[in-house]
């Protein structure tokens, strides 16, 4: 029987992988050997495997989760599952490329610092868009709630009358929940409506792109520290400008955060 098939130091050789490789794929039922000697348990594979295993190779190579390869190989629509896997890797470009922008920010113009100055905030009225999601697509849960902010407001006769105020916990973990809201006198169909809450509030300026605000966050954050202040709530992010008509080096966003008052 074994003299129709190939060891695995010889299969691996051919195909390209590591005996340790294809004794990992064998575990996890990506690759089976075609027979396993029961008295040493080495492995054994076919030559019509070796398609598949360097399939495996090539593809492990261009960064496909090995669950990906598992449905390619099981014939899953191949179009659609390395279509979803092109998709998170083009995400995860646009997130690298935003996160070299804003070394080169750093690096231009060292950590940041800001002008930070005390307001008093009265409650106000508004209508509310939610989501949720990884930390790392917060951009686009932001961007989502937006569009379905604005859209709604519209479809109501109620376009925003002031700036879109986005809302982020302050402490941030895999997950993160997003708010935005707009100002809304009256109840706004689809929307759920929501009092943002008042107090004092320290507040810096951020110009430039918004995936850049947290910079100014974390200079808003050390000069609450520095100054003893204890903050509460969320982090608010108030966009002032309209980033329509605003090249993104010039969008202008308050970023505040609400601190404890003395009693």
């Amino acid at each position: 029987m074994t003299e129709a098939l190939m060891p695995i130091g010889r299969f691996g050789r051919l195909c390209r992988l590591s005996v340790k490789q294809l004794r990992h794929y064998d575990d996890l039922g990506l690759l089976r050997p075609a027979w396993v000697d029961p008295h040493t348990g080495y492995r054994y594979y076919r030559a019509d495997q070796t398609r598949d295993a360097l399939s495996i190779g090539l593809l492990r190579s261009l960064d496909v989760p090995l669950p990906a390869i598992g449905r390619v190989l099981a014939g899953v629509d191949v179009a659609a599952v390395l279509g979803e896997v092109r998709d998170r890797m083009e995400a995860e470009l646009a997130r690298r490329r935003r996160a070299l922008s804003t070394l080169d920010r750093v690096l231009t113009s060292g950590l940041p610092t800001a002008e930070v100055r005390l307001v008093r905030e009265e409650p106000r009225r508004v209508a509310v868009s939610r989501d949720a999601g990884a930390t790392t697509d917060i951009s686009t849960l932001t961007s989502g709630c937006v569009s379905r902010l604005v859209a709604a407001l519209t479809a109501a006769g109620q376009p925003p009358t002031g700036p879109l105020v986005g809302l982020f916990p302050l402490d941030l973990g895999e997950q993160v929940a997003v708010t935005v809201a707009a100002p809304a006198a009256e109840d706004v169909p689809g929307l759920p409506g929501d009092v943002l809450a008042g107090g004092v509030f320290a507040t810096a300026t951020h110009v430039g792109p918004y995936d850049q605000s947290a910079l100014t966050t974390h200079a808003l954050l050390a000069w609450l520290g520095e100054h003893g202040h204890t903050p509460v709530g969320e982090l608010r992010e108030v966009y002032v400008s309209d980033p329509r008509q605003s090249a993104p080096d010039e969008l202008v966003t308050q970023v505040m955060i609400r601190i404890e008052e003395a009693e």
